[in-house]
């Protein structure tokens, strides 16, 4: 009856966090796809000073904006982004509003989860949560940025090099061209994470720094099936451009695992002894 209970209690308290991310993430979301961005110019002490301000509009909102300026991002010249499916522009600016949504609302999802793993979790892994946590955020950032501001619109460029070589006419789905976008930025957001992952392993105590070193061909392998699964295209350009800095990662995350490990035993040397 007590495992029953303690069940119940986690579930609920699941139940109660999960309420309180909908609260916040709903709202933002709702903001997203209902409001557009419009900018004006007020004047004080003798100039003019940029204003953007929300106003209503159902369609052309912020999720219609942010899509206009990927396509001018990512896009070579001349080529045409087409509405195929019926609901092609309404699941665009889904998809869109729910990956806005994710970055914006992102500190109050860490709150959140960190509020509800927190009580299961030790002492050490409290203080290890802690000390990776902003290194985590910053490199998924900085792997989404570089995805989305560099790589996907250079594989862009790259792809539609053949197209034209070949006399077809420059054009994709606004469906394939979204998903395209963000499956690709996330993916290099998600590969910036791999190095933290490494070392908090080893930290753990969970795999050696021996094991990583050891098994580097297999690590090869995963980030090739890795990029072949998340890349939307079959190409096998989009694989390599994902599986290239994935495994320098991985030997980054070695290299600092490895160095962590040393100087525990450096640490613990003196203790033995003793």
């Amino acid at each position: 009856m007590g495992d029953l209970q303690r069940i119940l209690e986690l579930v609920s308290e699941m139940r109660r966090r999960l309420i309180r991310i909908a609260l916040v993430l709903g709202p933002i979301f709702g903001f997203l796809i209902t409001f557009q961005l419009r900018l004006t110019e007020w004047t004080a002490f003798g100039r003019a000073w940029p204003i953007v301000y929300p106003y209503p509009n159902l369609f052309d909102n912020i999720t219609a904006q942010t899509f206009r300026a990927l396509e001018a991002l990512m896009l070579p010249p001349g080529v045409q982004v087409l509405n195929i499916g019926v609901g092609d522009a309404v699941v665009a600016q889904v998809e869109i509003g729910a990956l806005l949504t994710l970055v914006l609302g992102m500190p109050w999802l860490v709150h959140e989860a960190g509020a509800f793993l927190m009580p299961a979790l030790r002492h050490n892994e409290r203080e290890l949560i802690k000390r990776v946590g902003i290194p985590a955020t910053i490199l998924f950032a900085v792997g989404f940025l570089i995805g989305l501001f560099f790589i996907t619109p250079l594989t862009f460029r790259f792809l539609f090099l053949y197209v034209s070589a070949m006399g077809l006419l420059p054009v994709i789905g606004a469906q394939d061209f979204i998903a395209f976008t963000l499956l690709y930025s996330l993916a290099f957001g998600i590969v910036f994470e791999l190095p933290v992952f490494v070392y908090t392993l080893t930290r753990l105590g969970i795999v050696k720094a021996a094991s990583w070193r050891k098994h580097w061909r297999g690590a090869i392998i995963g980030s090739l099936v890795f990029g072949m699964l998340i890349t939307p295209d079959n190409s096998g350009v989009t694989m390599i451009l994902i599986a290239t800095p994935m495994i320098g990662l991985y030997f980054a995350g070695v290299l600092f695992a490895s160095r962590w490990e040393s100087g525990k035993a450096r640490r613990m040397g003196p203790l033995a002894v003793a």
